[in-house]
């Protein structure tokens, strides 16, 4: 699975959440970091929102194209436990 998450520098709840995804071990988590003041189309976007963390899912099409499909995640709460955010995510999984 690979996550995206929107964050930017001095971000306390995105450093946060990024270290609590990165200690999770029971799912296979592909984490991508990408920081908002290097495109001005997600400074726009995210500026007043981060941390913003989305699922993407790479899909092979009929013609053998790859699709990435990018879905937004509800931002778990700055308190939530390793296990806690785990579980989240195991249950945008399932769906």
């Amino acid at each position: 699975m690979q996550l995206i998450l929107y964050s930017k520098p001095g971000c306390h709840l995105c450093e946060g959440l990024q270290e609590k995804l990165e200690q999770i071990q029971n799912l296979s988590l592909e984490l991508e970091v990408r920081d908002i003041t290097t495109r001005e189309d997600w400074l726009a976007a995210y500026q007043y929102e981060v941390p913003v963390l989305y699922l993407s899912n790479r899909q092979v099409a009929k013609g053998a194209e790859e699709e990435i499909i990018e879905a937004p995640l509800p931002r778990p709460s700055p308190r939530a436990s390793v296990q806690q955010l785990e579980q989240m995510l195991r249950k945008y999984l399932a769906n």
